[in-house]
């Protein structure tokens, strides 16, 4: 029987996966290992077990969430990243990568127990209607947010598209509630960023890897460009702080925008013959200009992907504090209308041969950030080596996490500033600069 599987390198972040669809005979051919006798003993246990609970227990269970619990159990035991998604789950994942649903356009953040909205998103229902950063939203057609997850009140703002939702909006400036009603349209995740630093510098901020990145990108460099003027960009800074991963054709590709030749990444899995190699075609979008990529303890998956490819073809200088360390390949295998299994099926690895497994890309310029006394100490990620149950590396010493905080004032974010004072310093055309030994160290849309 033949599955169509993703193959997945999510970081364990949040919303952050990255796939590529592929096909894969998981139940055939010569992989297929008999299982032991002893494994069908354990098997002819679990059933034991089950129909105990199912007819003994003091209440009567929902047997379909017994059986998704143990396989999750099962899955969970392997590694952080292996599990079992609901078919809500799996539906979510993929409006994630798709990068579009039916919504009404806002991003928002939980803020004492209520909905805040961060920011509306251009030419949206909620952008049309008036909303405005710092709305907090109390009610949901007519029921209170207090007590809801951020999660369930996303869902109950996204929906069918051209279907309606109602409102209630607390602002400073008003002194009584807001009721808005809002139509629900088609919105679009925008991954991509970007404006004009130090007046020739080209910034580029990807906040995740979906369908819509590599054209986002590609628009971006056509765009920044033409405003500066090809001839006068001093380079291009890579903003992939706090970007927890994405499509993994997209990693490819966006690598491949400054790369004429060269392998990009290669996975690796149980058999020799798994092994997958994704190599550059000619073509750079940037025409060699100088490139500076940022990276954090936030950045993860198909962020260390990008990173590691330009790092180890020396075509870009990386700048910033240690990357998360996620380097495994999860193969998403769906089960029909019952979900999927998030399966690590393999370990990808930079053009180099290295894996950042629990270790991470260390940057070429180490660059911390001031952070505030409040969020001292709070400003760090586990990184993969803190994860229980992760895939160890034999011979190797792991990396824990790094900070991961990024200012909101850009005139307070140091390793912005030094990215752009880094290519006011190099001459066109170079690739990196200087070593680090000889450097100063210094929300949900919906």
């Amino acid at each position: 029987m033949r599955k169509t599987s993703l193959i997945m390198l999510g970081a364990f972040l949040g919303a952050g996966t990255s796939m590529l669809a592929t096909q894969t005979d998981f139940l055939s051919g010569p992989r297929a290992v008999a299982a032991s006798a002893e494994t069908y003993r354990q098997l002819s246990l679990f059933g034991d077990v089950f129909e105990k609970v199912r007819t003994d227990y003091v209440e009567k269970p929902d047997e379909s969430k017994m059986i998704e619990a143990a396989v999750n159990g099962m899955l969970t035991s392997l590694d952080p990243h292996s599990s079992y998604m609901d078919a809500k789950a799996f539906r979510d994942m993929q409006t994630t990568t798709r990068g579009e649903f039916g919504g009404l356009g806002i991003e928002v953040t939980m803020e004492d127990g209520l909905i805040k909205v961060v920011t509306p998103i251009d030419d949206t229902p909620a952008a049309k209607a008036g909303l405005l950063a710092n709305d907090v939203i109390t009610q949901i057609d007519d029921d209170q947010v207090q007590g809801l997850t951020l999660n369930q009140a996303v869902d109950k703002m996204r929906g069918p598209v051209n279907s309606t939702v109602k409102l209630k909006i607390s602002r400073k400036e008003s002194k009584d509630p807001i009721d808005v009603t809002l139509t629900r349209d088609v919105i679009k995740i925008k991954p991509v960023r970007s404006k004009v630093e130090g007046g020739d510098v080209a910034y580029i901020r990807l906040t995740q890897f979906n369908e819509q990145t590599f054209d986002g990108m590609r628009a971006a460099i056509d765009k920044l460009s033409s405003e500066i003027g090809p001839d006068k960009i001093k380079g291009y800074v890579i903003d992939l702080r706090n970007n927890p991963g994405g499509l993994l054709d997209q990693a490819v590709m966006v690598s491949d925008a400054f790369l004429d030749r060269g392998e990009i990444v290669s996975t690796r899995g149980r058999n020799p013959d798994e092994t997958q190699r994704f190599s550059a075609k000619a073509g750079d979008l940037t025409k060699g200009k100088p490139v500076v990529v940022l990276v954090n303890g936030g950045s993860a998956s198909a962020s260390e992907i990008v990173a590691g490819a330009l790092q180890d073809h020396k075509r870009a200088t990386i700048l910033g504090t240690r990357s998360f360390g996620k380097g495994s390949v999860q193969s998403i295998i769906p089960l029909g209308g019952s979900g999927a299994l998030r399966l690590t099926t393999a370990r990808y690895y930079t053009p180099s041969g290295r894996s950042i497994q629990a270790k991470g890309i260390e940057p070429d310029v180490e660059v911390t950030q001031d952070v505030p006394d409040e969020l001292k100490g709070k400003d760090e990620t586990k990184g993969e080596a803190g994860l229980k149950g992760h895939l160890k590396q034999k011979d190797t010493d792991e990396r824990g996490g790094s900070s991961a905080y990024v200012p909101p004032d850009p005139a307070k974010d140091k390793q912005l500033i030094a990215a752009v004072d880094f290519l006011h310093g190099i001459q066109k055309g170079a690739a990196n600069g200087t070593p680090a030994a000889q450097q100063q160290k210094p929300s949900v849309p919906n």
